[in-house]
């Protein structure tokens, strides 16, 4: 088969399409035939040598895929090849075929096409964790959400939303703040305009958020604490502006019995990812269908312009994700 390879680790130059051994599958799996596949940060930071793929992946980007089942292990039921699949992976979505654990795998939508499936699996599962699983949304809550117009941002508004609770959002521009709030957020906040903790605070009459979802790491942590209501929980999905974080009192967290918990999909066992696959499937499949929940697309690339992709997603500039059209 055809993937996207890299030929060591460095900038977009490292990237080309070559050909690479087609994937094995075991009885429990199915062989996709990737239509499109979307970008995610750890692709770039994969690229660059600082992201390591797990043990037994092969070192191809790729986090997410939408395409055809091609064939069907022994052990699998309810698929036939045709079928239309978008699905989580631990990596190898950059290629012509992908083998996947059937768990994982979902059926696509007849109203969606596959670079609208493409930019499902990664960024909704990732919202879907870490707002229902980890930090227990409940409706009515207020959820403050950094990075608002990225993948996962989107993504988040939606499920909040949907949950009957409100989320506020930061981001980087006007009109990735216009986007969130046409997606439902109540408001948003020009993190280039300065700290955004008083503006939470206005906000919410005083009274705090019940969850922060929170991209950016070190640079917000005050902030992020102070933002919180009593009893509220921060969910740090990415450290985008660092890792370490200064001197802070733990009075702060005794204060207000506040819960911070890390998140991370890729390095989740398989039937954890499973488990969750299935919960998100009954909730969100039947919304998508219908429209009450849609994949935001901020452009679709050739594969074979990976490269010009890998530097938009590098500029910020995108809102939702960006996607690439795999030509087999």
């Amino acid at each position: 088969m055809k993937a996207v390879l890299m030929s060591g680790s460095g900038g977009v130059e490292v990237l080309h399409i070559g050909k690479h051994p087609d994937p094995p599958m075991n009885e429990d799996e199915l062989l996709g035939r990737v239509k499109a596949t979307a970008l995610n940060r750890a692709d770039l930071l994969q690229r660059r040598g600082k992201h390591p793929p797990p043990k037994g992946t092969p070192n191809i980007l790729g986090l997410e895929m939408a395409g055809e089942v091609v064939d069907v292990g022994a052990a699998c039921e309810g698929w036939a090849p045709g079928d239309r699949v978008c699905a989580l992976l631990p990596g190898g979505g950059y290629a012509e075929r992908v083998s996947i654990p059937a768990g994982l795998a979902m059926r696509i939508p007849g109203n969606l096409t596959f670079e609208e499936a493409a930019a499902i699996p990664e960024v909704f599962l990732t919202a879907y964790q870490n707002l229902f699983n980890v930090a227990h949304l409940a409706p009515g809550e207020a959820v403050l959400i950094h990075a608002g117009g990225s993948g996962v941002g989107t993504a988040a508004i939606q499920l909040v939303r949907e949950a009957g609770a409100t989320s506020l959002v930061t981001a980087g521009s006007q009109e990735k703040i216009d986007r969130c709030l046409a997606l439902g957020a109540r408001a948003g906040w020009n993190y280039k305009e300065g700290a955004f903790a008083s503006w939470v605070a206005e906000q919410t009459g005083w009274h705090g958020v019940d969850i922060v979802l929170d991209f950016v790491g070190a640079p917000y942590f005050e902030q992020n604490l102070e933002a919180l209501a009593v009893d509220g929980t921060m969910v740090v999905i990415g450290t985008l502006g660092g890792a370490d974080v200064g001197k802070f009192s733990l009075r702060t967290l005794m204060s207000k019995r506040m819960l911070i918990a890390g998140a991370g999909l890729r390095s989740m066992d398989t039937a954890r990812k499973i488990r969750l696959t299935g919960h998100f499937a009954n909730f969100a499949l039947p919304r998508f269908a219908d429209g009450r929940l849609v994949p935001i697309v901020d452009s679709v690339f050739d594969w074979r312009d990976v490269g010009d992709a890998h530097l938009r997603m590098e500029s910020n500039a995108n809102i939702g994700k960006i996607v690439l059209r795999v030509a087999g």
